[in-house]
């Protein structure tokens, strides 16, 4: 009914005309709250619109964060404030680009929502499930051009990304990955894991024949976890231990669906000709550029357009290099311009 009201309404309506040659107003820059709902939960977000022409439809860019308890802005109630997406919302506003960045499960406002009384349930494909409610909310903003869609995710948030590239529609026109989690989430960890116990050892702290111990408990405890077995903690390091005892009980079922996805593999439902930038830091410890080798040749085969991968010296899994410790680093904010205009 309301639908054909407003058409009479339209019908009706005096309308002022802009005279001709006339150049639209400028609209200033403005932030402004957006609510969605994906799975019962409403979340929420801030849509960053960029100083525009009056009428005009926009670019714009979803943002996704990386693993954890991260809100809108990038941060952790941990203390952890590197304000990675407002960053990146201020970044792409030079290009013109409205963003939506939003406080996934467990932060924010959006806190666990329907899954208050059982987080045990929140795994992965729940976080996918709000992300693409939130590409549909930015899509349908007055501001945005529906067909001009990008996604930019950092670290987990890119692995989200790329697989939000394959199903969402319409197809994104680009996806930015950001030192993204591009192989399975337990290799990942385990390889992580190796490379903090083979410094330790090169301080002392573990002899080679330790080393070697517990690089094999962590590669059983990969099997076990994989296998749905308890993890046997008796060869590794407390700490470890401590880790791989929180991969399971309430966080096993996000675990196990997380690790189930092969980013590589998620390529190959790509549009062709999808512009993709990938990213990765010569000191990102976290995500090391040569776990991004496989996803690069799966980009590749999936026909993706540039710029492709970039490697960017210095900068580390924060996308922070020693000269700009809480700002983004200025080979990553050239990448993304090079994205942005390409």
């Amino acid at each position: 009914m309301f639908r054909h009201l407003a058409g009479a309404v339209m019908a009706l309506a005096v309308v002022t005309a802009v005279p001709a040659g006339a150049t639209p107003a400028l609209v200033p820059a403005a932030d402004r709250e957006v609510a969605f709902t994906a799975d019962g939960t409403t979340a929420y977000g801030t849509l960053h619109v960029p100083e525009h022409r009056a009428g005009q439809r926009l670019r714009a860019a979803l943002l996704l964060p990386g693993s954890g308890p991260t809100d809108r802005d990038g941060n952790q109630a941990s203390g952890s404030a590197p304000d990675t997406l407002a960053q990146l919302a201020d970044t792409l506003d030079k290009d013109g680009i409205a963003t939506l960045r939003f406080d996934k499960y467990g932060t924010g406002r959006t806190g666990l929502g329907a899954y208050q009384s059982h987080p045990e349930d929140l795994d992965y494909p729940a976080f996918v499930r709000q992300a693409r409610a939130a590409y549909e909310a930015l899509r349908d903003q007055p501001e945005t051009d529906p067909h001009a869609l990008l996604v930019v995710g950092h670290s987990e948030g890119a692995m989200t990304a790329l697989l939000l590239g394959g199903t969402v529609r319409p197809r994104p026109a680009g996806l930015a990955l950001l030192q993204p989690q591009a192989i399975r989430f337990l290799d990942l960890v385990a390889l992580q894991l190796k490379a903090q116990i083979a410094e330790a050892t090169r301080q002392g702290q573990f002899t080679p024949e330790q080393q070697r111990t517990v690089d094999a408990a962590i590669d059983a405890a990969v099997t076990s976890l994989r296998a749905r077995r308890p993890v046997d903690t008796t060869d590794l390091p407390t700490p470890v231990a401590r880790l791989f005892e929180a991969f399971q009980g309430p966080n096993a079922r996000f675990v196990e669906s997380d690790d189930a996805v092969y980013p590589p593999d998620t390529a190959a439902a790509l549009r062709p000709g999808t512009k993709v930038l990938l990213t990765c830091g010569t000191n990102d410890v976290q995500v090391p550029c040569d776990t991004t080798n496989a996803l690069k040749t799966a980009l590749r085969h999936a026909h993706a357009g540039g710029p492709g991968r970039v490697v960017l010296p210095g900068v580390d899994h924060l996308m922070h290099d020693t000269d700009h410790p809480s700002t983004l680093a200025p080979p990553v904010r050239d990448a993304l311009h090079r994205f942005a205009r390409s």
